[in-house]
């Protein structure tokens, strides 16, 4: 007799990760000591939501860089990391502090690319999880489901 998980459960990429709920990252803000900054720059698409949390927590503007190295399956899909848009910063004073960050890091190569197109200002690098300046759940230490890439009926919703 097999016990093993239907098929369509073991390979949903949603039931195979563990969901980090939204509270949970919004607690991990509220009490994380943030390195101060002039700007939070997210990297789209994963790095959006967290900074826009954090851009809000901290009162500073936010701005968003599409760069993309990896597919949805977190597989490497170009040779390097590439911009899909132009970075567009508000006026900054020079050598402003940036806040860079991304939900993930597992080699650093997007985090670095945009480190370097901005060589007029200190930046700082955050993640959710990886490797960075700050790490915000050093915790994890497995593949996980953030909510933003949840599927709509599991993520809460007020009514």
């Amino acid at each position: 007799m097999n016990h093993s998980r239907p098929e369509s459960i073991v390979d949903s990429p949603i039931a195979a990760k563990p969901l980090v709920d939204l509270s949970t990252i919004s607690a991990a803000i509220r009490s994380y000591p943030f390195p101060k900054a002039d700007l939070i720059l997210g990297i789209a698409r994963g790095g959006t939501f967290p900074a826009i949390l954090i851009a809000h927590e901290l009162g500073l503007p936010f701005r968003s860089i599409q760069v993309n190295y990896r597919n949805e399956r977190n597989q490497p899909q170009r040779e390097a990391p590439e911009f899909l848009s132009s970075l567009q910063l508000p006026p900054l004073s020079s050598h402003a502090t940036i806040l860079l960050v991304d939900d993930v890091s597992v080699t650093g190569k997007t985090l670095d690319k945009v480190r370097q197109a901005l060589p007029d200002y200190h930046v700082i690098t955050l993640v959710l999880k990886g490797k960075a300046d700050h790490v915000l759940l050093p915790h994890l230490n497995t593949c996980v489901t953030w909510p933003w890439h949840a599927s709509q009926n599991i993520l809460p919703h007020e009514g």
